[in-house]
């Protein structure tokens, strides 16, 4: 009783050991990286929620351009980059898939029937077979037979190629994430930049506007003799200038409307925006915390699953140290004739196993243990690179805000200097006090400081678009742990 007993509990023992084994290589743990306390271009920075800071969905509805918020839909759907990166998605996915499958057996069947003859003169039964005239006997065989087959992962191989595979997807769906934002954060930049062009043309059309006014009033003070020739001329000189950029930038907003479609994968021929006149709504939204800023950026989130997939992947590599156990089970039916094959008498079986040991490799082991270490830690340095930059990014747009809100209050303020300045001279040239080269000069002076702060427009609302991006859109990482 107690032998037998003993050996129910080897085999117990046995059973736990295979189902439950060992995993071998380094646990996972997040590499550690230098995150400051604080932005050094945002005083005011806070602890933010990210419901509170950024929409979940359409982190571009804070701007309020209904039109916008039309283009970032199409966006998802048809753009050719997002569609490749869901692509190697799904294939990520799929391998996961495959992973897994090493946990389970195989299992196979086959079934068979063979009608044979013999050859009456092979070998000594043939020679006795011949002499007694007699044919060799024609049989039949029939064969059903299944097998199954399992290599327990009694040292984790199959787990931590599972483990690297979920990490790979996981890097994957966040690369796809960073790919979808920075498509939707092109489109921003340049959908906003076509409407800063169209702000510069109605610049241009009133400035023209104002250059005929003048040019019209050197003529008529000309005919009356109070003006000279050249008068007229440096008016219509300046005239013809503001008339040739005004064209000019038909140039540059024509490739905005090319570039917008390309990024909707749509033929640029197919593609056009009407001019819009709604003022330009700058967005400041509050920085993340730096450590929420790791989780809310995907090219981060990213970077972190690589070096989980790295580390999963030395342990796969130190699993090939240890000798490969295989299980091997088979069963079935066989039979020369038809009408017994599937009777008791006519089954077969068998059941083994084996194990495998490479017992020398020429150093093979070490290298491939070596070289896994290796890519561990160029992943490790790659994620500390993508985190300094995070925090570089933030740090520049944040200081660009910062900077270009005052150097718009002091150009707004120059802006209405040189319109007083001009409206001053043109009262003087009525009165025949200065020359009309005098303004000539002061309007544009004006009409350079005007174009000046369209230009810093333009540099506001692509820093506000830069920084949603920088800590991350509205993109949360909670969708990881689904996978």
């Amino acid at each position: 009783m107690e032998t037998s007993h003993l050996k129910r509990s080897n085999l117990l023992l046995f059973a736990a050991l295979i189902i439950s084994g060992c995993t071998v290589g380094p646990s996972y743990h997040r590499s550690s990286v230098t995150t400051p306390s604080s932005f050094k271009e945002s005083a005011d920075w806070k602890v933010a929620q990210p419901s509170d800071t950024l929409p979940r969905e359409g982190w571009w509805l804070l701007y309020g351009d209904s039109v916008l918020d039309s283009l970032e839909g199409r966006v998802v759907i048809s753009n050719q980059s997002i569609a490749a990166a869901c692509a190697q998605y799904r294939e990520a996915r799929a391998m996961v898939t495959s992973a897994k499958a090493g946990y389970f057996p195989t299992a196979s069947a086959q079934g068979s029937y063979a009608r044979e003859q013999s050859s009456s003169n092979a070998g000594t039964a043939g020679k006795i077979v011949a002499a007694q005239a007699v044919s060799a006997p024609v049989i039949s065989d029939y064969l059903l037979e299944g097998s199954v087959s399992w290599e327990p992962d009694l040292w984790g191989r199959v787990r931590r190629t599972v483990e690297a595979s979920r990490a790979t997807a996981q890097a994957s769906a966040a690369d796809l994430a960073a790919v979808t934002l920075s498509m939707q954060a092109a489109l921003a930049q340049d959908y906003f930049a076509l409407r800063v062009a169209d702000v510069q043309k109605r610049l241009l059309d009133s400035t023209v506007l104002v250059y005929k006014k003048f040019l019209d009033l050197t003529k008529l003070r000309d005919e009356q003799g109070i003006a000279s020739q050249s008068d007229v001329m440096a008016a219509q000189t300046q005239l013809t200038s503001a008339q040739a950029q005004e064209i000019d930038i038909g140039v540059m907003r024509s490739q905005l409307e090319h570039a917008i479609a390309t990024i909707l994968g749509q033929p640029a021929s197919l593609f056009a925006l009407s001019t819009d006149t709604m003022p330009i709504r700058i967005v400041v939204p509050p920085p993340e915390l730096p450590s929420v800023l790791l989780e809310r950026r995907p090219d981060v989130a990213a970077a972190e699953r690589a070096v989980a997939a790295a580390n999963a992947q030395i342990g796969v590599v130190k699993a090939a140290y240890y000798p490969n156990i295989t299980l091997n089970a088979a069963g079935g039916w066989e039979s020369s004739q038809l009408s017994n094959w599937l009777s008791w008498p006519s089954r077969l079986w068998s059941f083994g196993g084996g194990a495998a040991e490479e017992l020398f490799t020429g150093g093979l082991r070490g290298a491939a243990l070596d070289a896994a270490k290796a890519a561990y830690d160029a992943q490790v340095a790659n994620y500390r690179q993508t985190v300094l930059a995070a925090f570089e990014n933030v740090e520049d747009n944040l200081a660009a805000l910062r900077i270009y809100e005052r150097e718009a209050v002091t150009q707004d303020q120059a802006v209405s200097a040189a319109a007083r300045s001009t409206s001053i001279e043109i009262d003087q040239y009525k009165q025949g006090i200065v020359s009309a080269l005098n303004v000539i000069q002061t309007q544009t002076i004006e009409f350079t400081n005007r174009e000046a702060a369209v230009a810093i427009l333009g540099k506001r609302i692509s820093a506000s678009v830069m920084l949603i991006e920088a800590i991350g859109g509205g993109w949360s990482p909670d969708s990881l742990k689904k996978l």
